[in-house]
């Protein structure tokens, strides 16, 4: 979920999954798209406001052009302007469906033409694109600004809220309104005078700052490949890596070359095989110091500002420092609660890096090394060190591992698990020809909806792995199907061979489909509680749980086949592979800390005047230093290119959620392992009722017990992540 617009009707921030991790876009999605929006003059034949005649009624990405964009938001907001004004300027005492209801049908049109924009701007950006991106985002800032900050609009939300338990409304509706009230009260609507419109300035700011942190980041990582130019510079690397790197240079105009890029696809490969020390350096430090150059793309400026602003809206609105504010309306409650997560993990994962850093202290020595370990030497000697002391040799495994058959594999848990069937479809189209679409069937033979997948690295497709929406579920007005879209930035075969992937890459493919399941399967009646629209430290749960049918030995064991036999991956390898699922947990988890302390510790600041005077990489070492820091591990994202942080809000101050949520996925799969069977169809039954097809119809706490049956315990992750010994006979 990355780069932030401006303020939905629901008055969440728009964002694409940045680096995302994963993201989600959350933007209203209403029964009008299912017809053709209000056309004017000024649009007239833009195949934004024209019926879509595609299967679903999806976007026609084949007749949409740059062009066509500024004059469909200006419409689509004008549109937008005029159904808040009659909503907020109604004389009838306000009533859930002449208020509530009709909020939620309000701003359909914009949301299609921002859905449609988002996944353009994410992964086919071009020049024109990005021109619009920073032009329309402070402007869709004020505009939701205004809607936030409207008083008549608000005293009539308020009105229906504080009479909330004479309204006779069911669950679903007294959560919406809830929902509503808390939205419009975090988006500043209680503030007053000066208050409300120093609020709106700094939301626009906001939006402009964002969008340019995260163009730097893409512009700088696309200003950087490493040409190897000699079968010297090549040295170390297999034939699966060459055939990428290859194809990288063809994407370059560079064909008969090889090219290596900051993908991850790209650059991790890279690091574990090759030889060169003097190139593993070079690649690693543009990696690290993306937005960190001495360029027009240096972020530190902008950081500075963002932090600044956050913290001046925070304390606007009653909260001692952004943190506070962002995690006040999640399951941890309170930056402390995140806090204290990830230092109860912390100290078990320094442990285990530091045993995992013996070992490849262990290879060094045996070949002879005298240098010290750094950290562009970690992927490479980590990896002898994981065929030394596992046996285990990743080349051997990716070639188990097609990217065809995880895709098969991902569709086959969903059937078992929900009834799910998915038949790909050529008829619908897509904004690139690496695109596949396919119909989601449910078990009773109903058509749900389209996933759309998008799974390989290019120029103008921003880094990382994200779920995104062109359209939510709802059923406000008759079924609205919803539109998925998963991109991931693998790389690209050769024409002819298969796309192989790393285990960890799979489990990507697993956690974003986790991510599709929730929008696919949402099964509410209003679009702003509709599928992903949940607190935002538990939304990667769903996505988090999914990745543990991929670690399945009965998963690996029916798809991991051979790609040139066809045979499936051979017992001997398959337990070697769960015998060293946790041999680099310890690194893994540091860097991921690391992160989440400086995201917090950032968000946490309470000084402006500090925060203008910030070194970003200064205080990057403060805390990694106070923290404990081994030497030899680079924080997952540095804070210059930190897209979860500064590209938008929805991880801002709130990267732990993904440890939060590793507690409630790992303890939440062990109710399955303790069931003795992985796809135990009364769990199963549960998981969808309370989680993939509730939204946010009910608190997350609410729906986590609602599944599993008690509140999550932290101990299975510990055990299974190798940061605490299993219990004695397990």
């Amino acid at each position: 979920m990355n780069s932030s617009l401006g303020k939905t009707m629901r008055l969440h921030l728009l964002s694409s999954c940045a680096a995302l991790v994963c993201v989600t876009a959350v933007l209203p999605a209403k029964a009008a798209e299912t017809t053709p929006p209000v056309v004017s003059q000024s649009v007239a034949g833009n195949p934004l406001f024209s019926k879509w005649t595609a299967p679903f009624e999806a976007p026609p990405f084949h007749k949409i052009k740059s062009e066509h964009f500024t004059p469909a938001f200006d419409h689509a907001m004008a549109l937008h302007a005029a159904q808040i004004k009659a909503i907020a300027r109604n004389t009838d005492p306000a009533t859930f469906e002449n208020t509530i209801v009709a909020l939620e049908r309000a701003g359909a049109d914009l949301a299609r033409v921002q859905r449609t924009f988002w996944a353009l701007a994410s992964s086919a950006t071009n020049d024109d694109i990005r021109a619009i991106q920073l032009a329309m985002s402070p402007r869709l800032a004020a505009h939701y600004s205004a809607i936030a900050l409207n008083k008549d609009l608000f005293d009539r939300v308020s009105s229906l809220y504080q009479a909330m338990d004479s309204l006779d409304l069911n669950p679903e509706q007294a959560r919406v309104l809830e929902r509503t009230y808390t939205g419009f009260v975090r988006a500043g609507a209680k503030l007053e005078g000066d208050d409300r419109k120093r609020l709106s300035q700094i939301t626009e700011e906001l939006a402009s700052l964002q969008t340019t942190f995260s163009q730097n980041v893409l512009k700088d990582a696309e200003s950087f490949a490493l040409v190897l130019e000699t079968e010297e510079d090549k040295a170390g690397l297999p034939a699966s890596v060459l055939s990428a790197a290859a194809q990288a240079a063809a994407d370059r105009d560079l064909d008969g070359k090889h090219v290596v890029t900051l993908a991850r696809s790209s650059f991790e490969p890279f690091m574990t095989f090759s030889t060169r020390r003097d190139l593993r350096q070079k690649v690693f430090e543009a990696w690290t110091n993306r937005g960190d150059n001495d360029n027009a793309y240096n972020n530190a400026d902008n950081i500075r500002k963002i932090l600044q602003l956050r913290l001046e809206r925070a304390k606007l609105l009653g909260f001692d420092n952004f943190a506070a504010f962002r995690t006040a309306n999640t399951m941890a409650g309170s930056p402390e609660a995140a806090q204290e997560l990830l230092t109860k993990v912390w100290a078990g994962a320094v442990a285990k890096a530091e045993r995992e850093a013996d070992l490849i202290a262990k290879v060094m020595a045996e070949e002879g090394v005298t240098h010290t370990l750094k950290p562009w030497d970690v992927w490479h000697y980590g990896e002898k060190a994981r065929v030394k002391f596992y046996d285990l040799n990743e080349d051997a495994v990716k070639a188990h591992l097609s990217l065809e058959n995880v895709l098969k594999a991902q569709f086959a848990v969903a059937e078992r698990l929900f009834g799910l069937t998915f038949k790909e479809r050529n008829d619908v189209p897509v904004y690139h020809p690496d695109v596949r679409v396919w119909e989601v069937i449910s078990a009773e033979g109903e058509p749900i909806g389209l996933f759309y997948g998008d799974y390989f690295a290019r120029p103008g497709k921003r880094a990382g792995a994200w779920k995104s929406a062109l359209r939510v579920q709802h059923k406000l007005d008759g079924e609205v199907k919803p539109l998925i879209m998963n991109n991931c930035n693998y790389n690209k075969p050769a024409p002819g061979q298969p796309a192989l992937i790393s285990m960890r890459e799979a489990e990507v493919i697993f956690h974003e489909f986790g991510h599709g399941l929730h929008g696919l399967l949402s099964n509410v009646t209003y679009p702003s509680i509709a599928g992903t629209s949940v607190d935002y430290d538990f939304v990667e749960f769903p996505a988090q749980i999914y990745e543990h049918w991929m670690r399945e030995p009965a998963i690996i064991q029916e798809f991991a086949k051979h790609h040139e036999t066809g045979k499936p991956m051979p017992k001997a390898l398959l337990e070697k592979v769960q015998k060293a699922g946790n041999a680099k947990s310890g690194f893994d988890n540091v860097e991921f800390i690391a992160s989440a302390f400086v995201d917090l510790a950032f968000h946490r600041l309470t000084d402006p005047d500090e925060i203008a005077k910030l070194e970003v990489n200064a205080f990057e070492d403060k805390i990694l230093t106070k923290a404990g820091m081994p030497d030899t591990i680079e924080m997952r994202h540095r804070s210059p290119h930190f897209l979860h942080s500064f590209a938008s809000e929805l991880y801002a101050g709130g990267y732990y959620t993904y440890m939060w949520a590793g507690v409630l996925d790992n303890d939440g799969f062990a109710a399955f392992e303790e069931s003795g069977d992985i796809f135990d169809p009364m769990l199963a039954k549960k998981l969808y009722e309370y989680v993939y097809s509730a939204g946010n119809s009910r608190p997350a706490m609410d729906a986590y017990v609602g599944f599993r049956g008690r509140e999550p315990s932290v101990e299975p992750l510990l055990i299974n992540r190798g940061l605490k010994p299993a219990p004695e006979g397990q």
